[in-house]
């Protein structure tokens, strides 16, 4: 269950929705989705219920990007911005949440919540990122890991063995640029949208149940 969630008292401006446990358990997260979806793809849906089934309290949200482009990919030089809607959605879940706060998403929302946190380390307690994309597909000389010696917060990575968008070779390879605890959780069969045989089935549950084994090893 979900309920709609808005705040256009700040700038970007916050629309989404909120999951809320049953009991809460003090730990809560902000979700947002990639460059050619929305807060209401299947799979960021599934995935902040399973989350709000293992105690998490998930605001799922379209980037301001979103806003202003119902459908398309980003325009060139958003990202900043995007970022900064990031931020925006992680201060207003700290505001209703005591505990940790955890940040993340799909595919080009998950880079953004990443390049966020290596700029402010601070901001929150740990990252989940779903098909992070670690180059365009065909073009593996192209990597997006120059940020990744700056994360310094826990990060679980999530990817299918069938991504173009990176390989699971190439993402170990990667993900040993990262200082900080990191796990990689990889999907046999899935490509980008992490759909294996055209269902998620028990996937979001398995990723929830995976994510709170990380952090518990990691202490957050």
């Amino acid at each position: 269950m979900s309920t709609p969630f808005e705040d256009l008292a700040v700038d970007p401006p916050v629309r989404g929705f909120l999951h809320l446990p049953s009991p809460p358990r003090g730990k809560a997260i902000v979700l947002t989705h990639g460059a050619g979806a929305n807060c209401q793809s299947t799979l960021l849906i599934e995935m902040s219920e399973a989350l709000a089934a293992s105690g998490f309290s998930v605001l799922r949200f379209d980037l301001p990007f979103r806003y202003e482009r119902p459908h398309g990919p980003p325009s060139p030089g958003s990202a900043a911005r995007d970022r900064e809607g990031l931020r925006r959605a992680v201060m207003l879940m700290k505001e209703r949440n005591p505990g940790s706060v955890f940040l993340g998403g799909h595919s080009y929302g998950g880079r953004q919540s990443s390049i966020l946190v290596s700029e402010d380390p601070g901001l929150v307690d740990g990252l989940l990122l779903l098909s992070y994309p670690l180059h365009p597909p065909r073009r593996p000389a192209q990597l997006r890991t120059a940020h990744l010696p700056n994360l310094r917060k826990p990060a679980f990575f999530v990817h299918g063995t069938r991504d173009p968008f990176g390989t699971i070779p190439e993402m170990k390879s990667a993900l040993k640029l990262i200082p900080a605890a990191h796990a990689l959780f990889d999907v046999d069969g899935a490509g980008h949208d992490l759909l294996a045989k055209k269902t998620l089935g028990e996937l979001p549950a398995r990723i929830a149940g995976e994510f709170c084994r990380f952090l518990a090893k990691s202490a957050v």
